[in-house]
């Protein structure tokens, strides 16, 4: 039931997008044990000018390869969290070459009955999840 938004600059191929959409489906099944199917990715793409990714002062240098996972789920645990960071940053850099100081996370907690998925309903609420 995460949903994962990942930002990046425009001229990812097809192929690389597709790819950092399964090694972070991959990843999130593993660490925060969430079922088979629970599958809910968007990817939004800018212009260079349009993502402002800076380092918060601890000197972290960006490029244009940067990837930015908003990622919006019930609360998981400490140990989950720095997991799912940890495990994500060395897949996308040992799959892809996505160097590690590219790659942010802002993780958004809530609740069951902050999800409807279709009609109007909350599924967790009504019993039908």
């Amino acid at each position: 039931m995460p949903l994962m938004k990942i930002d990046v600059i425009k001229g990812r191929t097809q192929t690389e997008i597709q790819q950092i959409l399964d090694i972070s489906y991959d990843v999130m099944l593993t660490t925060f044990n969430a079922p088979l199917g629970d599958r809910y990715q968007i990817v939004n793409q800018h212009e260079p000018y349009e993502m402002q990714i800076l380092d918060t002062g601890l000197g972290v240098t960006r490029t244009e390869e940067v990837v930015v996972f908003t990622i919006i789920t019930r609360p998981r645990t400490q140990q989950q969290k720095l997991s799912f960071y940890e495990t994500l940053v060395s897949e996308l850099h040992s799959q892809l070459g996505i160097r590690k100081a590219d790659i942010m996370f802002s993780l958004i907690e809530n609740t069951d009955d902050d999800w409807s998925f279709f009609n109007g309903e909350a599924q967790f609420l009504n019993g039908a999840l």
